[in-house]
C-alpha cells in the first residue's frame, strides 16, 4: 500500500485508505456487474470478498476532494449464514483494499498510454471522450479464469446468465443485515473442485467447459497453479479446452496486463473487419497483426475501440465469414 495513501481507522473494525489516482478516473456509478456479485447503490461500490478463506466486506466512494476511497471491514456475524466463520484480521483488510483498487483500476496510469496515442485518428477522440475510462477487472485472478471459461463460444448474455447462477448456487452470501439484496462472492476454486461435472452442465455450462473448470479448480485448489502468476500458466493450457482466448483474459481482466488482447473474440474479429475495410470478419491472425503497432498496449487499446465504437460498429452493415474464420478459437 503506498505511503502517499491516507489510512484511517472506521467503524467495526473497518480499514479505510484514501487514493488520489494517478489520472482521471471515472468512478464507476452506474455501471452494470452482469455477474451480479458487485453493486453501486447510491454512488458507493460493494463487494463482498474472502481473503484467505475470510469474509470481507469492501466499499469504495469518491471523496469530496477527488480522491477514491476505499474501506474494507470484517463480516459482520450476524450477516453470515450459520457455521464457523474466522475473522478477517489487518493483513485481510489490506489485501481486500488492494483487490479493490485492482478491480477498479484506481492506481492505474493511464499517462503513458495517452501520450502515445494523443494524435491516434482512432484513440484520440476516443481518450478525449473517455479520458477516466478503465478496463474492467476483477479483484482476483480465479475469478477472472473461472468467468472467461463460462465466456467461452456463447453469446455474454447467456455467459452472465451461467455464472449469476452458478454464484447463486454455490458462492457464500452475505445480507442478513441488509435491507437490498445480499451480497455473494464467486465460488472458491475448492468449492468448484468439488463439484461434478452435472451440476455445472445443469446450470448450461457446456459438459466440455463444466470438465475443464472443475479440472482448473483441483489444479489451483491444491496449489499447483496460481492464476495470478503466469508461472502457472503451462498448467492450465494442458487442460483441453483451455485456449489462448481463455488465458488472454485471464491475463487482460486478471491480472492487469494491458498488453493482452483476446484476439479470437467475435468483437475484436468484427472490430477488425471493420476498420481494416476487409469487407468480412478478420482473422485471428489478421486481428493479431492489425494491433501490432499497439503494443506494449494492445488488450487497452483494444477494450478503448469496443467501448467507444461498439455502438457505430453494430449500425454497420454485417460482415460475412471468412473461410478460415476464427470464433470457434476462442477458446
Amino acid at each position: 500500500m503506498p505511503r502517499s495513501d491516507r489510512l484511517t481507522r472506521g467503524p467495526g473494525g473497518s480499514l479505510v485508505v484514501e487514493v488520489r489516482p494517478l489520472c482521471e478516473f471515472r468512478f464507476p456509478r452506474a455501471r452494470r456487474f452482469p455477474d451480479a456479485v458487485a453493486r453501486c447503490r447510491g454512488g458507493v461500490y460493494e463487494r463482498f470478498l474472502h481473503v484467505s478463506g475470510r469474509p470481507v466486506l469492501t466499499r469504495a466512494w469518491e471523496t469530496n476532494g477527488g480522491e477514491v476511497a476505499v474501506a474494507a471491514m470484517p463480516a459482520p456475524g450476524g450477516w453470515l449464514p450459520a457455521g464457523d466463520h474466522e475473522r478477517a484480521g489487518r493483513e485481510d483488510l489490506e489485501a481486500a483494499v488492494d483487490r479493490i483498487r485492482h478491480a477498479l483500476g484506481v492506481d492505474d496510469d493511464m499517462r503513458p498510454f495517452m501520450r502515445r496515442f494523443r494524435s491516434h485518428p482512432i484513440l484520440r477522440p476516443l481518450i478525449r471522450r473517455m479520458p477516466g475510462y478503465r478496463v474492467k477487472r476483477t479483484p482476483n485472478a480465479w475469478e477472472a479464469f473461472a468467468w472467461a471459461v463460462t465466456e467461452q463460444l456463447i453469446e455474454s448474455a447467456r455467459a452472465a446468465a451461467i455464472q449469476r447462477r452458478i454464484v447463486r448456487r454455490w458462492g457464500p452470501s452475505l445480507g442478513f443485515g441488509l435491507r437490498a439484496r445480499p451480497l455473494a462472492d464467486v465460488p472458491a476454486p475448492a468449492t468448484i473442485a468439488a463439484l461434478a461435472p452435472a451440476e455445472l452442465a445443469a446450470l448450461d455450462l457446456a459438459p466440455k467447459r463444466a470438465i475443464a473448470l472443475i479440472k482448473a479448480a483441483r489444479e489451483v485448489a491444491s496449489g499447483r497453479c496460481d492464476p495470478g502468476d503466469p508461472a502457472g500458466d503451462p498448467r492450465l493450457r494442458a487442460i483441453s479446452e483451455i485456449g489462448p482466448w481463455t488465458m488472454q483474459v485471464l491475463a487482460l481482466s486478471g491480472r492487469g496486463d494491458f498488453d493482452s488482447l483476446p484476439a479470437g473474440d467475435l468483437a475484436y474479429v468484427k472490430l477488425v473487419g471493420h476498420l481494416a475495410g476487409l469487407g468480412r470478419r478478420a482473422t485471428v491472425a489478421e486481428v493479431r497483426e492489425w494491433f501490432l503497432p499497439y503494443e506494449p498496449f494492445r488488450g487497452l487499446a483494444g477494450r478503448y475501440m469496443l467501448a467507444g465504437l461498439g455502438d457505430a460498429l453494430r449500425e454497420r452493415p454485417k460482415l460475412a465469414y471468412h473461410p478460415a474464420n476464427p470464433e470457434f478459437e476462442a477458446a
